[in-house]
């Protein structure tokens, strides 16, 4: 059987539009193709796309060659369909649409406007900076998959060794060893007491008016970091302030405040959420405000585009200076 009448047998068997998936064309060729059906002309469409007239000619018959039929009837008037070429322009539109498509999408995730970012923590987010940057960046970047996660330190860090998690925002300043660390910003520490509490009724608190306060506090993080800070704030002489750790959330220890069973330290991004009975006042220290400070940690070698957006974005947002390799 000659390979003409083969040909035919497939067409009549399973039409153009699969005959055509056995062929080898380009997405170049299918574009000029297009366009020539648009204009109606091969002139006219090597103007459109910039290209000569003899280049877009030539693709467009090798095209033809490929898919074993003509799609354009072509006179000195110009180009016309034939049957079989309007199908075929027909499914070659989504084909080219959908290439475009893809081009896109990766060009967009090879600069860090699409794929995805994880950014781990440990702090609440219904207020500060850490909402905020992130409802900034989702405005900014809205083809970003964001997502977070909630864990303790070390998890954080497990999560980045292992590019699970792809930036964690922790309290302080502190490097760990294989991972780059950069300050981002600060927030004020705030007390959350009893509204019946006779503190509740200052503005503003010092340091000096808690150390004779009990302190209820989580065993999770942050809760270490903050029972160390309270150590080297209020102890004096010798005195050590009554800090006390439960194994339970730091929504648990807010939800029965209220009772009066003591106070606690949370930073100004969890004041977004109220309790029962909880009223929340700024502490401050010789120097004002009492401040705590956050810190990005990710791994030097994380090749993720939206991470390398991302900390332009935190550079930006806060007038940071540190270099983004």
């Amino acid at each position: 059987m000659g390979f003409d009448k083969a040909r035919w047998l497939i067409k009549q068997k399973y039409g153009h539009k699969l005959f055509w998936g056995f062929m080898s064309f380009d997405i170049r060729q299918l574009r000029y193709a297009i366009a020539a059906a648009d204009h109606g002309s091969f002139y006219r469409a090597a103007r459109a796309l910039d290209v000569e007239q003899s280049t877009l000619s030539r693709a467009i018959l090798k095209l033809e060659r490929a898919i074993g039929d003509s799609i354009f009837n072509r006179s000195r008037a110009g180009v016309t369909l034939t049957i079989a070429g309007a199908q075929f322009i027909r499914s070659a539109r989504p084909m080219v649409a959908n290439a475009d498509k893809m081009v896109g999408t990766m060009r967009a995730a090879g600069q860090g406007r699409a794929g995805g970012l994880m950014i781990g923590h440990y702090n609440s987010v219904s207020a500060g900076n850490l909402r905020a940057t992130m409802l900034g960046w989702r405005d900014a970047q809205p083809d970003v998959d964001l997502d977070g996660v909630e864990a303790a330190r070390g998890a954080l860090f497990a999560g980045l060794d292992t590019g699970e998690i792809d930036i964690a925002i922790l309290l302080g300043d502190a490097s760990h060893d294989g991972f780059r660390h950069e300050p981002f910003w600060s927030e004020r520490m705030i007390i959350a007491l009893p509204a019946s509490h006779p503190l509740a009724d200052r503005d503003l608190l010092h340091w000096t008016d808690l150390r004779r306060e009990r302190f209820l506090l989580t065993v999770a993080d942050p809760g270490p970091e903050i029972r160390d800070m309270l150590l080297g704030r209020l102890s004096v002489s010798g005195i050590q302030p009554d800090i006390r750790l439960h194994q339970t959330s730091r929504e648990s220890i807010l939800s029965v405040l209220g009772s009066g069973l003591g106070l606690t330290v949370i930073c100004e991004g969890g004041t977004g959420a109220r309790y029962p009975d909880v009223v929340y006042r700024p502490v401050h220290g010789e120097q004002g405000p009492a401040l705590i400070e956050y810190s990005g940690y990710w791994r030097k070698d994380n090749g993720n585009p939206a991470l390398r957006r991302f900390l332009a974005f935190v550079r930006d947002r806060y007038s940071l200076a540190f270099d983004i390799p």
